[in-house]
């Protein structure tokens, strides 16, 4: 019989402290109250500063990439000062460290990327030299491909943060993920959702992933209640190809897998961070071969690309999985 967490005792859930990164804590602690009958109180949140929440004013690849957003909260797990984290998985770099493992998916949320602008409807309706802030390598390189015309803008910080930033003037429009403002209640801030025919998502965008230490066997007994299939099969397809790319806050990478039954349908993007230079592929198969598909697809990608988009990106066509961070 499995020993369930309890008020006195309860499982510890460590998270960021963002009104999203809380909101997908709640959705979690929420998930496993219902899947085991226990109490909401039988699951504590933790809220753990991390680095990438304290420093707002330089780019995210000038200060360390996406494992500022993790490492505090990782550490705080292999510490057992918290059983298991909640991340956005679009956050996640591709390795965890030694001890731990992400086994566990939440349903997944709305892909798509949101246009966010008082003034204007979609991004065909941007003119010419309008201001668009971004604190995104991917939409920013992305935008830059499609719309050379308009002026791009560092804009980092949370949804409220960058939704002052807009209301101050800051830029005329910034893009936001659907999922997030969907967890948030915020959708009337949406002016359009943008297909991924036309903005291809983050890898993950709108996955929630659960973190835990590999040899806590209760904690993963209790999370595998909550486990989505469909999110794992497709999130696992999507990291593989990212994975292979070594992708970091350096290169701007896409990816969205699909399914159809049993079929999965991964589509991936790399881009020079100017957006002069594009390179898409796809690659359709049986769901149980999500991770060779998308290690396939980046291979083929890589093998498109001409060496100046190689060395400026910073991806080697001959690397290996990517070291531990």
């Amino acid at each position: 019989m499995m020993d369930h967490p309890t008020p006195d005792a309860p499982l510890r859930i460590g998270t960021r402290g963002s009104a999203l990164a809380l909101a997908q804590a709640h959705e979690t602690r929420e998930r496993l109250a219902a899947a085991h009958g226990l109490p909401a109180n039988a699951f504590e949140i933790v809220v753990i500063k991390t680095t990438g929440d304290r420093v707002l004013d330089r780019p995210l690849r000038e200060i360390g990439g996406k494992g500022l957003f993790t490492r505090e909260i990782e550490d705080a797990l292999l510490d057992a000062r918290i059983d298991i984290a909640v991340h956005s998985m679009k956050d996640m770099p591709v390795l965890q460290p030694d001890g731990l493992v992400i086994d566990c998916y939440l349903p997944r949320e709305d892909v798509r990327d949101a246009f966010v602008s008082a003034r204007w409807d979609s991004i065909s309706a941007l003119p010419a030299g309008t201001v668009v802030g971004s604190s995104s390598l991917r939409r920013r390189a992305q935008l830059a491909h499609r719309r050379p015309d308009l002026a791009l803008v560092e804009f980092r910080g949370n949804v409220q943060t960058r939704m002052r930033k807009l209301a101050e003037g800051v830029a005329e429009a910034t893009f936001l993920a659907m999922a997030g403002l969907t967890r948030l209640g915020m959708l009337d801030v949406v002016k359009s959702r943008i297909p991924p025919e036309e903005m291809l998502p983050a890898v993950a965008q709108g996955a929630i992933g659960v973190e835990r230490r590999a040899d806590d066997a209760r904690a993963g007994a209790l999370l595998a209640a909550i486990s989505d299939q469909s999110t794992t099969l497709r999130v696992e397809a999507e990291r593989a190809f990212l994975r292979r790319l070594d992708g970091s806050c350096e290169t701007p990478i896409a990816g969205l897998a699909e399914l159809d039954g049993d079929r999965l349908m991964l589509r991936g993007e790399i881009l020079l961070p100017d957006g002069s230079i594009s390179i898409t592929g796809t690659r359709a198969g049986s769901s149980s071969d999500g991770v060779a598909m998308g290690r396939d697809l980046a291979e083929e990608l890589l093998g498109r690309a001409p060496p100046a988009f190689l060395e400026l990106s910073g991806i080697s066509p001959d690397r290996g999985s990517p070291p531990l961070r």
